[in-house]
Formats: C-alpha cells, sequence, structure tokens
C-alpha cells in the first residue's frame, strides 16, 4: 500500500461500527413485490408509461420525463398492480407503481450490451447510453449522471472515484472494491473517455487495506488511473474535501468541483456504468448495508429497487429490539424514516435501525463555547453561531455567515458535548432561506 497519505483540513474520526465489513454482498431473493417511486434523483419528477394491469418485464422503462431527471425502470418483472402517491424523506408526494413479481426475473427485450469499442464510442454515445439506463449517483446526492458528465465535459481535468466510505456502519462499497473491483475499474475508463481525460484517483480510506490491494491488483502499473489511499476521517467521503486532499484546490463558496476542475464520482455508480455498457441492465438494483442494534444479523445485499425496508429486515432475521430510530443512509448524513414499509431507491446505501439505547438520545442542552464544532468544521464555518442564528430566526445573518456552504456532514452535532442539534438548526435555516428566494422568484 502507497506511503502517501492524503488528507484535509478539520474533520473528526467517528466510531467506525463496520461490523458488515467481513459480509459478502448476497443477492436477495425475489421479494415478491416492489414500490417504484417516480422520483430517485435530483430534478424532474417522471411520470408513469405504464399503467394498472400491464405486464412488465426487469429493465422495461416505466417512468419518463423531461428536463433534468432519471429514467425509472422496473427491477423485477410482474404485473403492475396499483399506481399511487406516497410521501418520501422530505415529505413531498411521488407517484409510486407498485409490481407484483412474477419470480421469473424476464429481462426486458429491448436490454442490449453496447458492442462498439471503447475507443470507437463518442463521448455522446456514452452519455446517451446512461441517460438510457437511468443512472444517478449512488452516493446519496442521486445527481442525473449523463447531466453530470454532460456539464464537466471540456471544464476538468481529473476524474476522482469516491472509494472512501466514511459513514459509520456502511460497508456496501468495500464490498463491491473487495467482490468486483473490475466494475469499478472498467466502469472509470468510460468515465475517462466520456469526459476526454487521461487521468483517475480512486480514492480508498487507509481502514480498507484489503480494498487498496484488490483495486491495484486490477489497475496494476496503469499510467492512467491510480490508487490514492486517504486518511480514515469523517467526512473524507465529501466530495469538497476529496478535491481538496488530493489536488490542494479549494472549492469557492457557491461553485462545484468541476470550477476547479475536478468531477467526483461514487464507486458503485462507475460499476452500474459498466454494467449498462457490458450487459446493457439499466440501474434496477443497487448494494444496500442493513445493521444497526436492533437488527438480527446485519448483512450486504444486492437488492432490486422498490424493496421495502421491511422485506430487507426480515431476510436479516427480523428485529431483536424495539426500533426508535430508522435510517435511509448513513447515520451522520442520513434521512430519518418513520415506517419499515419504505421503498429502497437509487440513493440508498444502507438501512440502519436502532434503539433508544444505542441512539444515545439526550435532551437537548445548551452550548458552552468550547469551540469544538468550530475546531472539526471540515468546511471552516462557525456552526455554534449558526445555530444559534437559526434559533433566533435569524437567517439572513445566518446567510452572512455562510450557511449555505455547510455540507451538513453532522461533525459539528457529533462532537457537541452539550448535545445541540446544530445540523438540525441549520437545515431549517437553509431551508428557510431557499423558501425566501422561491416567493421572490414568484
Amino acid at each position: 500500500m502507497s506511503s502517501t497519505v492524503y488528507s484535509f483540513r478539520g474533520g473528526t474520526h467517528v466510531t467506525e461500527y463496520k461490523n458488515t465489513r467481513k459480509k459478502k454482498i448476497e443477492k436477495l431473493p425475489d421479494p415478491g413485490f416492489v414500490e417504484i417511486p417516480m422520483a430517485q434523483h435530483i430534478g424532474v419528477q417522471c411520470r408513469p408509461v405504464v399503467k394498472v394491469g400491464d405486464h412488465v418485464y426487469k429493465g422495461q422503462l416505466i417512468g419518463d420525463a423531461q428536463g433534468l431527471t432519471c429514467l425509472v425502470h422496473a427491477s423485477v418483472s410482474g404485473e403492475v398492480s396499483e399506481i399511487k402517491v406516497r410521501h418520501n424523506a422530505q415529505a413531498m408526494p411521488v407517484e409510486t407503481i407498485l409490481i407484483k413479481s412474477d419470480g421469473l426475473g424476464e429481462l426486458s427485450p429491448d436490454i442490449h450490451p453496447h458492442t462498439k469499442k471503447l475507443s470507437e464510442t463518442t463521448p455522446d454515445e456514452i452519455i446517451e447510453r446512461v441517460r438510457l439506463a437511468g443512472i444517478s449517483g449512488m452516493g446519496g446526492a442521486m445527481f442525473p449522471t449523463h447531466a453530470k458528465i454532460r456539464s464537466s465535459m471540456g471544464k476538468v481535468n481529473r476524474l476522482i472515484v469516491n472509494c472512501a466510505e466514511c459513514e459509520p456502519f456502511i460497508t456496501a462499497n468495500h464490498r463491491l472494491m473487495l467482490e468486483r473491483p473490475e466494475e469499478i475499474v472498467n466502469g472509470t475508463k468510460i468515465l475517462l473517455r466520456a469526459l476526454g481525460l487521461s487521468r483517475a484517483d480512486l480514492a480508498v480510506e487507509d481502514n480498507k487495506a484489503d480494498a487498496v490491494n484488490r483495486l491495484l491488483s486490477v489497475v496494476g502499473d496503469s499510467d492512467y488511473i491510480k490508487v490514492r489511499v486517504m486518511e480514515t476521517k469523517y467526512p473524507q467521503g465529501d466530495e469538497r474535501q476529496l478535491v481538496y486532499a488530493l489536488t490542494g484546490r479549494e472549492v469557492p463558496s457557491g461553485k462545484l468541483p468541476a470550477d476547479v476542475g475536478c468531477v467526483v464520482f461514487n464507486a458503485e455508480t462507475c460499476a452500474v456504468i459498466y454494467r449498462a455498457f457490458a450487459f446493457g441492465i439499466p440501474l434496477v438494483e443497487r448494494c444496500v448495508t442493513v445493521d444497526g442494534d436492533c437488527v438480527r444479523e446485519p448483512k450486504n445485499l444486492l437488492v432490486p429497487l422498490g424493496t421495502t425496508y421491511r422485506t430487507l429486515i426480515d431476510y436479516c432475521g427480523g428485529l431483536v429490539k424495539e426500533p426508535y430510530k430508522i435510517i435511509n443512509g448513513g447515520p451522520m448524513m442520513g434521512a430519518a424514516r418513520w415506517e419499515l414499509d419504505t421503498p429502497v431507491t437509487k440513493g440508498t446505501a444502507a438501512v440502519l435501525v436502532f434503539s433508544k439505547e444505542f441512539a444515545g438520545m439526550r435532551d437537548t442542552g445548551a452550548c458552552i463555547r468550547c469551540g469544538r464544532c468550530v475546531q472539526n468544521c471540515p468546511m471552516h464555518l462557525m456552526p455554534l453561531y449558526l445555530a444559534q442564528y437559526a434559533m433566533s430566526k435569524r437567517y439572513d445573518d445566518a446567510e452572512k455567515m455562510g450557511v449555505m456552504n455547510c455540507v451538513e456532514c453532522g461533525t459539528c452535532s457529533y462532537n457537541c458535548p452539550g448535545n445541540v442539534q446544530i445540523v438540525q438548526y441549520i437545515r431549517v435555516a437553509k431551508g428557510a432561506l431557499r423558501t425566501k428566494k422561491q416567493q421572490a422568484k414568484q
């Protein structure tokens, strides 16, 4: 493993709880039914192109829209039994298609692998293949991947593949690197071709030495794809911190990594891109870590999109304690959900179920001006003041202090001895400011 370890300023060392790092990815048996939301991405919500009673094949297009969006496909074969409205984690109403599986997993006849050599494939052809596969960022941001590639063309000179997986509990990407590293590397090559670049970095934290070695065994002595070892520190997986750690470039306020010549893609996103080319399969399944002190046997699962959390947990032996908190994603940046019948989406990297004892819920205390939130903030903000302005509804003052630059990583709340829910206050302030700007436009 390389002796050079890259890092950034700020951040914190969190308890890892990587309980499933040695658990191989298991393919979940046919779930019987799936509930597929028409919005699993940033941008325009799709509209169903099927109706109740229709037979659908696995990989068949079932949701379409114009503009910034991701196409939605059936994750199983079977019959459309219902189309209804559900509310997502942001309490937004989303049309959802319920499919009763026939257990056959028959692929759509429209699915075909890409047959042209990569060297003969144009960037536009790559972008169109990615668009038709409905691929969004799978690290949690869920930005349409085809749009991200298009907007980066001609602007970037460095491709970074985010293999850090710095959130506690989640090990799905770690297992992917160990079990299918070729898919990540080949997906990276496709992105290099699309962007016209000759250099890519695979960024892996140093607590995953086995994954580093597996990737090195695939990359070999490549001059254009390098494995970079990152310090294990939260939030090392934030794209701004990755860019700074690897290049020394700081992403300015309100800007994106592309504005400093970099673009970052998640490891599983690269693997899904490869499968879309090699097999023609659109994004219809993903790896999910199922863990938490309430889960009898934590696992890493390959899951059809639309499978409910309850189905995943039942497959892991069910619950051994009364659940207090259900989280979609990691405990630092994930979103709490209120029911186990929530479906897995393109951005679901983990389903975590915690008891009240494990969650360590305490009454909210008071700021004691210890400065830990300032010391550990990777964005170099003053979280204590941002929270206080939010409490006082002084949102304009919070904006002046850079509240919109907060990446909501949760480092401040994690380190607060007074148990002030700093990130929640900051989210309230950001939401209020966004609403104010929308009202001003109207």
